[in-house]
């Protein structure tokens, strides 16, 4: 599960501290709220107008700043950490992203069915001309004889790549994408140069300036591999079961909209406690997932990964992480986001139970639009080539 990023911990990596590239402004902003959080305990407040120095204050200078930040909470004077005014932004990216998500889905959806159907109609014309035109054993002897060894390898080792990717099941194939992004994220945490814009992009924090696109691109964040394994673990269990009661392309839009939602939560959470932490994980999507499994078959058998011999019904597992996790949130522990967790969980819930039926049923004036939208653009590329054939724009109208 996602653990929260403390700030004490960023602060020890080497592009914070020690990297010239990054301007004095970025440091303060990891390093301030231990220096103010000294400063109010030590010194009793004078006034709460200025603005301190960044870096480099002489002693007199430094008890002046003491006396001037001791009135403010331990954070950047520019980042005050309850102003519900913050959220404003991260809220409108949520519903608009969300909607966009399912109205992508909704379309992507339509044009799979209709190349699956065209490529139907493709294997049916090429057999048919198969039967013409059959070569005998001898011929593809002939052809496999006169491949180089090289050639010959990399037949054989594209032929079963495609048998291990056709035993996949098609949830099993959208994990496997979701898997490999998160990877290569993880391998950009790596390179030194790119720290700086994988704090900035792939960390959600709602006293950031950057607070809309962390949202989406820290759901496939992770720094630890065992944080990234354990959680591609949970995903890869679920995929088939989730894929199948929803669909590939509804799939996508619940999981990332679920990222973002969950991201969502921990702001509001964050924002109304003051306790700003970075944070970054897959979690949030993950427990929608769960969760949604969980609703659907309530009375399913779960085994836990390293305690095989111990198990309980999906609906029990889904009350037992729902209630660990606002116990979690009660009494503040760290470790994890549970906020997140809780606003993922709920979602699935919310999503299997009421959601699916509201915004995804409803997805047909859309898919409407959208079929008179191409049928409109090809009816006008193709008028001139289609000009002498008979009901060609019908037929072509009734296959799309």
């Amino acid at each position: 599960m996602a653990h929260w990023v403390h700030v004490n911990k960023w602060t020890k990596i080497q592009f914070i501290t020690h990297t010239p590239v990054l301007s004095p402004s970025k440091r303060i902003i990891l390093q301030s709220q231990q220096k103010c959080a000294f400063r109010k305990v030590q010194r009793k407040p004078e006034t709460r107008k200025g603005a301190p120095e960044e870096f480099g204050p002489s002693p007199g200078e430094e008890a002046g700043l003491s006396r001037k930040h001791a009135p403010e909470p331990p954070l950047p004077p520019n980042m005050p950490p309850r102003n519900p005014r913050r959220l404003f932004k991260p809220l409108m990216f949520t519903v608009g992203f969300t909607g966009c998500s399912f109205g992508a889905a909704a379309i992507l959806q339509y044009e799979s069915v209709k190349s699956r159907l065209e490529s139907l109609l493709e294997e049916s014309e090429s057999e048919k001309m198969e039967k013409f035109q059959t070569h005998d054993t001898a011929y593809w002897h002939n052809w496999w004889n006169q491949l180089t060894d090289f050639q010959r390898q990399v037949i054989l080792l594209m032929s079963l790549v495609d048998d291990m990717w056709s035993g996949l099941s098609e949830g099993q194939k959208v994990a496997t994408g979701i898997i490999a992004v998160n990877a290569a994220v993880l391998c950009c945490w790596r390179i030194p140069s790119l720290q700086r814009t994988m704090f900035k992009y792939f960390t959600t924090n709602p006293a950031s300036k950057t607070r809309c696109m962390p949202m989406l691109l820290s759901s496939f964040s992770h720094y630890s591999i065992v944080h990234m394994v354990v959680n591609m673990y949970v995903l890869w269990t679920f995929s088939t079961t989730i894929v199948s009661i929803l669909g590939r392309e509804q799939f996508l839009a619940m999981y990332t909209s679920a990222g973002v939602i969950s991201t969502m939560v921990s702001y509001v959470c964050k924002t109304a406690t003051g306790r700003l932490h970075p944070s970054l994980g897959a979690s949030g999507a993950i427990m929608s997932v769960l969760a949604a499994v969980c609703t659907k078959m309530p009375e399913a058998k779960l085994a836990i990964a390293l305690l095989p011999m111990f198990s309980l019904t999906a609906g029990n597992a889904l009350k037992l992480l729902v209630a660990m996790d606002t116990a979690g949130l009660v009494l503040r522990f760290r470790m994890f986001d549970h906020a997140a967790h809780l606003g993922g969980a709920l979602f699935g819930v919310w999503y299997v139970a009421y959601g699916q039926e509201l915004i995804w049923k409803s997805r047909e004036p859309l898919v409407k639009f959208w079929h008179d939208l191409r049928r409109g653009m090809s009816g006008s590329s193709g008028e001139p080539r289609d000009g002498g054939q008979k009901g060609g724009g019908g037929k072509g109208g009734g296959q799309a």
